[in-house]
């Protein structure tokens, strides 16, 4: 699996904003990458 798929942060609670940037970044790298080369249904 590529490196660029997987990340790990360490958020609080109070860090909702946050989060949702990262959700939005990560879903748009993981739509800019295309399918997973793992997936079998591709």
């Amino acid at each position: 699996m590529e490196e660029k798929r997987v990340e790990m942060f360490n958020l609080s609670s109070a860090q909702g904003p946050r989060f949702a940037e990262i959700a939005t970044e990560m879903t748009q790298r993981a739509k800019d990458m295309g399918p997973s080369p793992l997936n079998p249904c591709n």
